[in-house]
């Protein structure tokens, strides 16, 4: 059961506004290590330290799901939402998620901001064609999601024969290693996902052992982009930037270099938008 303060009448709910949005942030994932990072990411960055981090807490990936779609309306007072959109598990979140961007549509770009977090296309690596393969890719989720940002994360990115074959009886899995192609950069065989989220946010370390390890993420991916996509390293290079690149309307970033900074400016202008005053109706 909603608090009273939720409650919208279906007929209504996804075109009505909600102005008193707070600095909370909903956090729609399947995956415990991810939620993990973008978590601890928040908590050590002193500009967010207002925020209040919402995700889901159920203990199987079903459980998740149910707690998502029946929950969802609670994002009408989040400022910001972070959307897992991963190819693997998108599947099993579109009925939350499309209810939950319901809720949240007119607000969108104003009064609440949505990030999206995922991977690529599934072909991506496959004819060197990054650029004709993500600008639809893209195109699709801005239409889906309407993220201020995209976040491409290369550790969510496994090719076609890295995936698990499931059966329908098979309790779903999230893939916890290394993709392949990244996992020369790292001394260690058999290193899980979460240990190197670990290693690169570095939230027992000092700030300046913390900027060394994203100088070290930047340069591994610099070297992949440049192994994977030659001659494309010039169109590619804002990548790496905390703007991120742009192809027409469609733009991306990298996750997590400057992820914080995003959520932080996000944040900030929602809040402001909220705090503008609305103008004036002629006809009043």
């Amino acid at each position: 059961m909603y608090e009273d303060k939720y409650t919208i009448t279906d007929t209504k709910q996804d075109i009505l506004s909600h102005p008193t949005r707070r600095d909370r942030i909903h956090l729609l994932t399947l995956d415990p290590v991810l939620a993990t990072d973008v978590r601890a990411r928040i908590g050590m960055d002193k500009r967010l330290r207002r925020c209040t981090v919402i995700w889901p807490h159920g203990a199987t990936v079903r459980d998740a799901v149910e707690e998502m779609e029946r929950s969802g309306l609670e994002t009408i007072s989040s400022r910001l939402i972070i959307f897992d959109v991963r190819r693997a598990t998108l599947p099993k979140l579109r009925r939350a998620f499309n209810a939950i961007v319901g809720y949240n549509r007119r607000d969108f770009n104003k009064l609440c901001y949505s990030i999206c977090i995922s991977d690529g296309p599934l072909n991506l690596f496959r004819d060197g064609a990054f650029v004709d393969l993500f600008v639809p890719f893209l195109a699709e989720h801005r239409v889906d999601f309407h993220p201020a940002v995209f976040f491409y994360d290369p550790f969510l990115h496994y090719e076609p024969n890295e995936a698990q074959l499931q059966t329908i009886d098979d309790d779903f899995i999230i893939a916890d290693a290394i993709p392949k192609r990244l996992a020369p950069f790292f001394k260690k065989d058999g290193m899980k996902i979460d240990t190197i989220r670990q290693f690169f946010r570095a939230v027992d370390k000092d700030e300046e052992t913390r900027k060394k390890r994203q100088r070290m993420l930047r340069h591994i991916y610099k070297k992949r982009i440049a192994a994977l996509f030659p001659g494309q390293e010039e169109q590619l290079k804002d990548l790496l930037t905390r703007r991120g690149v742009q192809w027409a309307s469609e733009k991306m970033n990298l996750y997590p270099l400057y992820f914080e900074d995003w959520v932080y400016d996000l944040i900030r202008k929602a809040r402001r938008n909220a705090s503008s005053p609305k103008p004036k109706n002629p006809l009043d």
